[in-house]
């Protein structure tokens, strides 16, 4: 894989912005469309922001969820909210945002409208932005989660699914593997030195296999990593 080192947070940001905006322009000349699903959590507010000022035709881009948890978008919780906030303003205001969470009675239910939501999306992503826990999961895929086998079966043909997990807050919805490792560019953006050895655990030969090594093993194309201590 093609792993990138940062001093600082900041730098790190203003280097994925540039890579991340690099694609989508590639993308957008290419077949005038472009495609882009982002990670939620404390982690991505920062490059959002940058990423949000970086010019381009962003009437051309989607922008999509890698998961979400089940809370309306007035939640702090919300991936939805942090994107809209920190992202879909400045040049990227333009975008076409395609949200997973509906007001429905059950993660299950949320998750069928937005398999049908998600046809306005661009498949395959040109760029699918993940994130890490630090029990080495990445979307929604929990190392206890009920579903697992199915949200990392290579061959689903769903989109999206239902998670439940005893280690998450709540219940979720993510997107399936392969529709995650079809990007043309799958990017892992991580700070902190803990999840840097989770991460070098969970890929050390040998080690048990965890959710991020699934979906780093069965990445279409070479995966990158944005890497930077967590200061500043």
């Amino acid at each position: 894989m093609n792993w990138k080192e940062f001093d600082s947070p900041e730098a790190l940001a203003q280097a994925q912005a540039d890579q991340v905006a690099e694609w989508l322009a590639g993308a957008i000349a290419e077949k005038d469309v472009a495609s882009l699903a982002v990670s939620g959590g404390k982690t991505p507010a920062r490059f959002f922001e940058v990423l949000s000022t970086r010019l381009l035709d962003w009437s051309k881009v989607t922008v999509t969820l890698v998961d979400e948890r089940f809370v309306p978008p007035s939640s702090d919780r919300s991936n939805e909210k942090l994107t809209r906030e920190h992202l879909l303003r400045n040049e990227a205001a333009n975008a076409h945002f395609v949200p997973l969470y509906s007001e429905v009675d059950t993660p299950e239910a949320a998750a069928e409208k937005a398999e049908y939501r998600l046809v306005e999306v661009p498949f395959p992503l040109d760029v699918a932005i993940l994130g890490m826990g630090t029990n080495g999961h990445t979307a929604s895929f929990f190392p206890d989660a009920e579903s697992l086998s199915g949200l990392l079966d290579p061959k689903s043909p769903q989109t999206i699914m239902a998670v439940h997990a005893a280690s998450a807050e709540e219940p979720r919805l993510t997107l399936t593997l392969p529709r995650i490792v079809e990007a043309r560019h799958l990017l892992l953006h991580i700070e902190g030195d803990g999840k840097r050895d989770v991460f070098e655990q969970a890929m050390a030969a040998g080690t048990p296999e965890l959710p991020i090594r699934f979906v780093m093993d069965a990445a279409n194309s070479e995966p990158f990593v944005y890497w930077a201590p967590n200061k500043g």
